[in-house]
């Protein structure tokens, strides 16, 4: 594959529709991009005719961007590998990656936003354990990223978090342009417990809006659904200011008020009476939010953190639960009035909410100047 020597060379492996959206980020922003793509028809549309129809209709792709389904090629000479694989298929797609990046020590980035079923482990875990490297070489991205809209040139904002800020500055640096604007944190936790925890309210608000509930029941969800967010990643070592950044609030926001959401749509299918698999059948994409539910609530037992609202949506997929009858429970474990504190023993949860939301129309004003937790 030819490349022009002024341009770095980055790999993106996965090309769903994440995926192949931050390819285009990156060779927007100035690099040339081999995708790797399991299916050998995806590589050859998006190499040849600079599209990927199935995942990203009407989009046409960077010329700088090319694909290949050989993994070998994908990685070769690599300055940067980003990882945009379905969670539960992680573990299993490393072990092919492992032997072509052991004598590198190149930047690791997950783009991804689940917990491993069996093990509970956060992504950026999992790429440790298979790939046997420094922690300090891994980054992951997050923040409210709806692919279609970026895609689309639509301007937004990620958080890339890495335990090394050297690592955390190289992958904001390469991963922005015009339209896609990148801060830094070294709070891993937060940023990926973050994009994990707003998939399963993101559910819950699609749950309640299948069944036809309207705002109040929404703005109840995703304001409690904050809090139980923030107490669960606390427990877990994350600082509180993460989740009330572009990984926590932000994600939160966008992940529960668009019909792009995989894990809204979800939800939605549920709250209009399909069961889990008839739902898992209809979602075309992995809706990670549906896979995380378990894990994360046996990790929320172990640290004796409270999440009804999860634990709701986790009886409406078991089947446990009607839809309907959701939403008495969704903002309360129980008929006894309690106050909006954290667990965590900081702020309570309407104060720490009202301080992130003004911390993001601040954003808004200041057209997406940073604020404490999130540097640019």
């Amino acid at each position: 594959m030819s490349r022009r020597h002024d341009r770095p060379r980055v790999a993106v492996i996965g090309a769903g529709s994440w995926g192949t959206t931050f390819g285009k980020i990156l060779a927007d922003g100035g690099a040339d991009v081999v995708m790797w793509a399991r299916r050998p028809e995806l590589a050859h549309e998006i190499d040849e005719a600079k599209r990927n129809s199935q995942y990203l209709p009407g989009i046409n792709l960077p010329r700088a961007m090319t694909a290949t389904h050989h993994l070998a090629d994908a990685l070769d000479g690599a300055e940067q590998i980003y990882l945009s694989i379905p969670s539960q298929a992680v573990r299993q797609n490393l072990k092919a990656v492992r032997p072509l990046v052991a004598k590198t020590d190149v930047p690791i980035v997950s783009l991804m936003k689940g917990v491993e079923r069996r093990t509970g482990l956060r992504m950026s875990q999992v790429i440790e354990q298979e790939l046997h490297c420094d922690p300090a070489r891994i980054a992951v991205a997050s923040g409210p990223n709806l692919a279609l809209e970026i895609a689309r040139e639509q301007p937004t904002a990620a958080v890339i978090s890495s335990t090394s800020e050297e690592t955390a500055d190289a992958v904001a640096r390469r991963a922005r342009n015009r339209y896609f604007r990148t801060f830094v944190n070294t709070d891993v936790i937060g940023t990926e417990f973050g994009g994990v925890l707003k998939n399963l309210i993101a559910v819950a608000i699609g749950i309640v809006d299948g069944v036809g509930y309207g705002e109040n029941t929404k703005a109840s969800i995703i304001t409690r659904g904050l809090v139980e967010m923030t107490d669960f990643a606390v427990a877990q070592g994350a600082q509180s200011e993460t989740l009330q950044g572009l990984a926590g609030l932000g994600d939160l926001i966008a992940t529960c008020q668009s019909p792009l959401s995989r894990n809204n749509t979800a939800g939605r299918l549920l709250g209009q009476g399909y069961g889990f698999q008839d739902v898992v059948k209809q979602m075309q994409q992995t809706a990670e939010g549906l896979a995380s539910v378990a894990p994360v609530l046996q990790l929320a037992r172990e640290v004796g953190v409270e999440m009804p609202i999860v634990e709701q949506v986790k009886m409406v997929l078991d089947g446990t639960m009607d839809p309907r009858d959701i939403a008495p429970h969704l903002t309360t474990d129980d008929d006894t009035p309690k106050g909006e504190r954290t667990q965590n023993g900081q702020a309570g949860g309407g104060g720490a909410l009202w301080r992130s939301l003004e911390r993001a129309f601040d954003q808004f004003r200041n057209r997406g100047r940073s604020a404490p937790g999130d540097r640019p």
